[in-house]
């Protein structure tokens, strides 16, 4: 936890939080080592970010003065489009994007993801926020991303991707084509990047009927949970 990341619900005042819940609590003793009029890096979930003083902490609740006057890093200019990784992948993607500064998320189906993996408990509303929050910490970010899940390929590509890919420029990423991907953007971009084994070439090719352009990463073949931080380092 490199950032103390607060709800409207820890506010007792516009300068003044109270924290009470098991998680943070535990880290902010035991991590931390809290003392009394020590400043920690905090921020409010969707706010601003900056410092909060420890007036008093117990076994149950500490209270903060808050000093909130800095706005949270810039977002990475990215819509991130993914094929559903296994169940076990997911918590780590989640805590992942929401670190580098991905801040809009679609989960998709496509032929490799298992049926199965749509009934996993990690994508309840509650188990998304959960991890997100977790990674948001990590990146000392206040803005939470938005994730949205579509379960039918084909209808989404074809009636809701065009819009949400307008005024970007879109990239699917796949191993067997001769483009490399490029380095070093500075334009808005939408990446798509397909479930363990990628995208087969019917879906491929839906891609780029709407306008993606496939790319490589070279000659390695990554998992998901590799290839999606090695992406978005490169890229931006």
């Amino acid at each position: 936890m490199n950032l103390i990341l607060l709800t409207q619900d820890d506010l007792i005042s516009p300068t003044r939080a109270l924290i009470q819940d098991t998680r943070r609590l535990a880290h902010i003793r035991e991590i931390h080592g809290a003392n009394t009029g020590e400043t920690y890096k905090v921020g409010l979930l969707n706010g601003l970010m900056g410092n909060g003083t420890l007036l008093r902490i117990s076994e149950t609740e500490l209270e903060l003065e808050l000093d909130l006057n800095q706005p949270p890093p810039s977002p990475l200019p990215l819509k991130l489009v993914l094929g559903l990784p296994r169940p076990k992948m997911l918590r780590r993607i989640f805590q992942t994007i929401a670190t580098l500064g991905v801040k809009e998320l679609h989960l998709i189906n496509s032929y490799r993801v298992e049926k199965s993996y749509w009934q996993t408990p990690f994508l309840t509303t509650e188990a998304i926020h959960e991890q997100l929050i977790l990674g948001l910490e990590q990146g000392c970010d206040t803005a939470l991303p938005q994730v949205h899940l579509h379960k039918r390929f084909k209808p989404f590509v074809e009636d809701e991707l065009p819009g949400i890919i307008a005024s970007t420029t879109a990239l699917v990423a796949h191993p067997y084509t001769e483009t490399e991907c490029p380095r070093n953007i500075n334009y808005p971009l939408s990446l798509a990047v397909g479930p363990e084994g990628g995208f087969i070439a019917y879906e491929i090719d839906l891609l780029k009927k709407i306008g993606f352009e496939a790319v490589h990463l070279g000659e390695r073949i990554m998992r998901v949970e590799t290839a999606i931080p090695y992406l978005l380092g490169r890229l931006f």
